[in-house]
């Protein structure tokens, strides 16, 4: 029996779309993490771009669990001597690019190289409830029954 390694031409890509309202973050960038590497497959190959296209739409409607909200902070750094800033989870979630919450979470849990930005390429995030990939006939995932804890009321 001989291991099976992909060619990039013979990977076959899915779209899928995500309705994040309701859902917890850290549970749906696992998931979203997961499909975009490819690892839900059966011929999963790590040095190739393996991974479905995936959509998620409402990401302005994430939840955190506990006190993540207010006490989350998000730093960035703007290039200057003593220029660290800082964000919380709540402000940046209020503010006019909500779905950056979910681009981070998913981003931050997949390896760095090369083939990270192609697989991040593959990663759409839209704040409200329309996308433009209609054309792709996208087959929707419920994130929210595959477990109860991805799911916060």
């Amino acid at each position: 029996m001989n291991t099976t390694s992909l060619k990039p031409a013979e990977v076959e890509k899915k779209w899928v779309l995500i309705d994040a309202s309701g859902l917890v973050v850290g549970r749906l960038a696992t998931i979203v993490a997961m499909r975009l590497r490819g690892k839900h497959k059966a011929n999963y190959t790590p040095h190739v771009d393996c991974g479905d296209n995936v959509i998620i739409i409402n990401a302005d409607k994430v939840v955190f669990t506990g006190r993540k909200r207010e006490q989350k902070v998000y730093y960035h750094h703007t290039g200057y001597p003593g220029g660290i800033k800082e964000r919380t989870a709540r402000f940046i979630l209020e503010g006019r690019f909500p779905e950056r919450v979910v681009e981070k979470a998913v981003e931050r849990m997949l390896p760095r190289g090369p083939l990270f930005r192609q697989i991040l390429g593959n990663l759409r995030v839209y704040g409200g409830a329309e996308h433009p990939h209609a054309a792709q006939q996208p087959e929707a995932l419920d994130v929210g029954a595959l477990n109860s804890k991805n799911v916060r009321a």
